[in-house]
């Protein structure tokens, strides 16, 4: 893949966003669509295409697709009490396997109004399967030395793990657990560490540098859920 450079998001971005969630109709939207596509989802397509080059180059496990790797704009109202047809934000995941829906160890870059997801990056295993999750809740008991040793390395680097849906209980079969660390890690749903991107930073080229860097010093997570991936039987 020939390298392309990211030139920030447009000046407009955010504007569009904030005037799509005051018209939510398709009428609206399809008469702006090329704002949205100039401002919006071509920027995020370079960006994704941006960082796939620079993740490769320093073997981090971030792949993806300009296009596949983007979440729609549009939303899927069937089970949602929100029936507004359109996302305020717009968003893209880079995985192992380069599928936007695998949710284990990948990185995710939201572009959004700031009441609702606002703009941020994360790099998580968000949601794992229940092996994949019972396999990082067993490892942290039997080798609490690694544990430790990858969030010490996260605070080294200046991120801290997120304790989003955590627990309010320490799961079953770990309730001898007594170490107050190794029992907030064990409540946890998800492993994940976020950066809030600074609004003004969107339409700067310097973003794309500012999202590799944070992926980079995120990657003892990485190498720390990985190595425990690679113990599940196939």
């Amino acid at each position: 893949m020939s390298e392309i450079v990211f030139k920030g998001f447009g000046e407009k971005a955010l504007p569009f966003l904030k005037a799509l969630d005051f018209h939510q109709n398709r009428e609206w939207f399809l008469e702006n669509k090329d704002l949205f596509e100039a401002h919006l989802y071509e920027p995020l397509g370079d960006l994704v295409d941006d960082l796939i080059v620079r993740f490769e180059k320093a073997g981090l496990p971030f792949k993806g697709d300009r296009k596949k790797s983007q979440f729609r704009i549009k939303r899927d109202t069937r089970f949602a009490k929100d029936k507004s047809p359109y996302n305020r934000h717009l968003s893209a995941l880079l995985s192992p396997d380069g599928s936007k829906w695998s949710e284990s160890g990948c990185f995710y870059v939201c572009v959004g109004l700031e009441e609702y997801r606002g703009c941020y990056a994360a790099v998580a295993f968000w949601q794992g399967k229940p092996e994949l999750l019972l396999a990082m809740r067993k490892a942290i008991v039997a080798k609490p030395e690694k544990y430790r040793a990858m969030v010490k390395a996260l605070a080294k680097n200046g991120l801290e793990l997120g304790d989003i849906e955590r627990l309010k209980r320490t799961p079953r079969g770990f309730e001898d657990v007594t170490d107050s660390d190794l029992i907030e890690a064990l409540r946890n749903r998800h492993f994940a560490v976020r950066y809030a991107i600074d609004p003004t930073r969107l339409t700067s080229p310097e973003l794309a540098d500012d999202l590799f860097d944070f992926a980079s010093r995120a990657k003892p997570l990485i190498d720390w859920g990985r190595a425990i991936q690679g113990t599940i039987p196939a």
